[in-house]
């Protein structure tokens, strides 16, 4: 660590000696080995860094779970985002890391958002049900967390304001790279009770530059970021690229809805192809796109009646592979309230249960979907499905 001090910034080379690093935990247990690793992120030789930032993702955020060392970590990183090592290219560690290098910074940015993601789940339920990865089962677990994770998201969240003061000048960078991922970590982090106000400040900043762009991926991300922002997006959801179009309706309720709720039925109802429009996904969308998609229709829409023949329609063709982010969440928005045998069904309701019932045998349709067809109140059994029709 001595030879690191000297060329670490003042915030940063106070964190790392104030911080009393062994009363703090990570994935596997003291973090009094974390200063070595934080160091480490700014050793000249790449392969090291690569080392470091692995160990950032196995033990300070190990799959997306927040730790007490969490927050003092992610500010240390947020501290360093200006040091010249950020500039050098980085590789990825693991064998399933295969995109182009990119700098030092990008990776960092990128960790920044996946803690604020991290933070962020679970202080609005609404939001979190609009996630393409919510499952109605989850909210039960959330009494769950025990005393130090509460601790630890608690820490992670107070820290959102440092972190988002860290993040937003590269908003503004000539690095596409970097301007993406800057922009991929700003938006959970304004998601903050305590940042909406900084919103329209963003919203400008991005405005200003939107003009300029050419690339798919930056005014798509763009356009998600106004969107998820509650901003206004109208004209973007007659954009002449249909990815830009989707990304401008994924967020709330808006005076556009109707408009926007038929952009986003529109790409599912060729879902391969708007799989395609991001080879790799964008900064915050996990998953195939139409995943997100799919969500943000079924949130947006007054009833199931809005998006029933396109839901419908994706059941009947879906596969064995999107049990939990297709099929799933479609049978838990044509029930809202949950099934109720005294209650006639409707006539949209019938027919998606049909299309389960005559596509169970290939597809597994309906036992497969058990925990979704528990949690609305329906049987799970192909039989007791088909005596409900």
């Amino acid at each position: 660590m001595t030879r690191f001090l000297s060329g670490l910034p003042a915030a940063a080379r106070e964190l790392l000696l104030e911080t009393d690093w062994a009363s703090h935990r990570h994935a596997y247990g003291s973090g009094e080995d974390i200063p070595a690793s934080l160091c480490a992120l700014v050793d000249e030789d790449p392969e090291v860094r690569s080392e470091a930032l692995a160990a950032l993702d196995m033990g300070v955020l190990h799959q997306g779970s927040l730790y007490t060392v969490t927050a003092p970590a992610a500010l240390f990183v947020a501290a360093i985002l200006d040091h010249p090592v950020a500039l050098a290219e980085h590789e990825g560690h693991f064998p399933w890391d295969d995109g182009p290098p990119r700098s030092l910074r990008t990776a960092l940015l990128g960790w920044l958002g996946r803690v604020a993601e991290s933070a962020a789940y679970g202080e609005d339920p609404a939001r979190d049900r609009a996630n393409w990865e919510w499952q109605p089962w989850q909210e039960d677990r959330q009494g769950e967390r025990d005393a130090d994770e509460l601790a630890a998201v608690q820490a992670c969240r107070d820290i959102r304001t440092a972190l988002y003061d860290a993040v937003e000048p590269f908003l503004s960078s000539s690095d596409p790279h970097v301007c993406e991922t800057a922009l991929g970590a700003a938006v959970p982090l304004l998601s903050a009770p305590a940042l909406t106000d900084r919103m329209p400040r963003a919203a400008t900043l991005l405005r200003a530059r939107l003009g300029a762009m050419t690339g798919r991926r930056e005014r798509a991300a763009v356009a998600r970021a106004l969107s998820l922002w509650g901003m206004d997006t109208s004209d973007l959801l007659v954009d002449p690229d249909p990815a830009v179009r989707v990304c401008a309706a994924l967020g709330p309720v808006r005076d556009d809805r109707p408009r926007a709720l038929a952009v986003l039925l529109d790409a599912l109802r060729d879902p391969c192809a708007t799989d395609g429009w991001f080879p790799e996904p964008l900064c915050g969308v996990d998953g195939w796109f139409r995943f997100t998609v799919l969500r943000s229709a079924l949130d947006l829409a007054a009833s199931f009646e809005e998006v029933a023949p396109v839901a419908i329609a994706m059941v009947a063709a879906s596969n064995r592979s999107f049990i939990d982010n297709e099929r799933g969440p479609i049978l838990f928005r044509a029930f809202p309230g949950g099934y109720d045998s005294a209650h006639a069904l409707t006539s949209a309701q019938r027919a998606l249960l049909r299309a389960f019932v005559d596509t169970d045998e290939a597809t597994g349709s309906i036992g497969g979907n058990w925990l979704w067809f528990r949690a609305t109140g329906l049987p799970e059994n192909r039989e007791g499905v088909a005596a409900v029709l």
